[in-house]
Parts: structure tokens; sequence; C-alpha cells
């Protein structure tokens, strides 16, 4: 019983000095995307990107389509054949079939563009009509990636990661790329190397049977990780790299906001906020700031 109670010691001492300070069940409640753009008035969403066709990144496509609409959508060319919606009750058919729609250009009023690592086009990595671009850059995949004759069994290679180069500095989209995609990425793009502002974890940072030495090329300075059950998340890669993250389920919705060398990022969840001494202070939505990044 000694040994017990100094090992759950240890575990809390650990917890703490990653600031994982235990469940505060966000992912329990979470916002409905519709209604979280109606609420704020954010409106028709000017481009769409499921990263690769896996249910659980285009689970109510359909809805957000009807409801909200969205004028581009991009595909990476990835196939797969359909889910068997008969056994996989999770999830629904409708938002398959809209995929499909998208991806083959049936959707009026959306232009889907197929685009891989390394594309140059409008409003993306080079001006559109109005003289301006998004700073969005494609990494992941290539050709070689999609062409993997194992891709229907790990689509995941297939995944779209995408950089974002903001005031803050380089924020990455990992869809759930794994260890090719990774590969790729860090042979392609040495610029990155320990230049990453915010990463969104790829595969929520489960525990995946993956090579996590994207981590040391990246280091990031605050990861994301997205709601999914705790012991499948592999804390232990972020903790021993002295690397920090924030857990959906800990902060609930997540604002980033940008100015000229850095972030200020806002949390959904004021409890969370408190806990970590920085309560007080709300954006516009009324969300909680929670830490200010600064560029390299």
């Amino acid at each position: 019983m000694a040994m017990e109670a100094r090992a759950t010691g240890l575990l809390n001492i650990f917890k703490e000095a990653q600031g994982i300070k235990g469940n505060y069940r966000m992912c329990e409640r979470p916002s409905n995307p519709i209604n979280y753009i109606k609420t704020f008035g954010i409106g028709k969403i000017f481009r769409m990107i499921v990263t690769h066709p896996d249910m659980d990144h285009m689970d109510g496509l359909n809805a957000l389509h009807n409801e909200i609409g969205f004028q581009n959508f991009w595909d990476t060319g990835a196939r797969r054949e359909a889910p068997d919606f008969k056994n996989f009750y999770r999830y629904k058919e409708e938002d398959w079939i809209k995929y499909q729609q998208l991806i083959n250009a049936k959707v009026d009023g959306v232009t889907t563009l197929k685009k891989l690592a390394g594309a140059k086009f409008a409003y993306a990595n080079e001006q559109g009509k109005d003289g301006g671009h998004d700073g969005l850059y494609i990494l992941a995949p290539n050709e070689e990636l999609l062409c993997d004759p194992d891709v229907n069994d790990d689509i995941n290679e297939a995944s779209y990661v995408i950089q974002y180069c903001s005031a803050a500095g380089n924020i990455i989209f990992g869809g759930d790329a794994h260890d090719k995609s990774w590969e790729f990425v860090i042979k392609t793009n040495p610029d990155l190397k320990n230049n990453c502002a915010i990463l969104l974890a790829p595969h929520h940072g489960r525990h995946s049977d993956r090579d996590y030495s994207f981590l040391d090329f990246l280091k990031p300075k605050i990861t994301i990780l997205g709601c999914s059950p705790s012991k499948y998340i592999d804390y232990s890669q972020w903790s021993r790299r002295n690397l920090e993250i924030l857990t959906s389920n800990q902060a609930g919705n997540i604002v980033i906001n940008t100015f000229d060398d850095g972030c200020n990022i806002y949390i959904e969840n004021e409890k969370f906020a408190q806990d970590h001494g920085v309560a007080g202070l709300t954006n516009e939505q009324g969300y909680h700031f929670y830490k200010t990044i600064k560029k390299n």
C-alpha cells in the first residue's frame, strides 16, 4: 500500500509539472460548430478542408454545408471504400455521401480544388483578386504518398499537413499524418526546424505505434490535443521533450488571436483558466485568456 501511495503521489507531481491537472470534462459537452458559427455571426465558410476520408474528420459535414455553407473545398485525391454504416452507428451515411459529391465537384456553389504538397494557388500562398493571400502552404501529401499501395489500410499517410504562416509564427495542422508523411515534411521543409508556434497534434496525440521525432524537428511552443480518452494519449512524448500541451478536454474551445509578433490564446473553460492563475481577462467572445506566445 505504501508503494502504491508513493507511485500515485509521483504521478500527481508529474501531472502538475506538465500542467495536466485532472479531468475537466470539456469533451463531454462539445460545442456544435453550426451553433458556434451562428452564435458569433461568422457566416459562410470560405474554405472547408477535410484532411483525409476518415469519418471522424467529416462528422456533420452534410449539416454544415446545408445550414452554413462553404465556397471552396480542398481534396488531396485520397480515396477509400465506404464504411459499413449498418454496423457503424456512430456516424451518418449522409456525411459520406456529401463528401463523395464534394470530391467529384458535384455540389452547386462549391469549388473543389485538388491540391497537393508544393501547390501554389490564389488565396492560399499566392495573391487572389483582392491582392492578398492567406499564408496557407500544403506540406503533405505528395503523389508518392497517395500512390502507396497500402493507402487504404493506412489512409493517414494521405492526410493533409498544412502550414499557416501567421504573425505569431508557424501554425501546423497535422491532420492524422503518420510516419511517412512526417518524413516527407521534414525532408522538404528544413525551414520548419525549431520553428513552430502552435501544433495541432496529429491523431489527437494518441498512442498510434508511431515515430514522434517530428516533435524534435518542429519543437512546438504549444501543442493542442483534440478530444480523445486520456488512456489513449501518449503524454510522455511531450513531457520527456519538455514541450507544453493544451488539451480540448481542459480548455474546451480555443481561440487564437494574432498580433504583430505573437498571439494570445483564449479558452472557453473559465475553471481551467482560474486554476492556472490567469482568469479575469476575456476576449470579445467571453473566452478566458490563457497565455501569450511570442514569435521567434
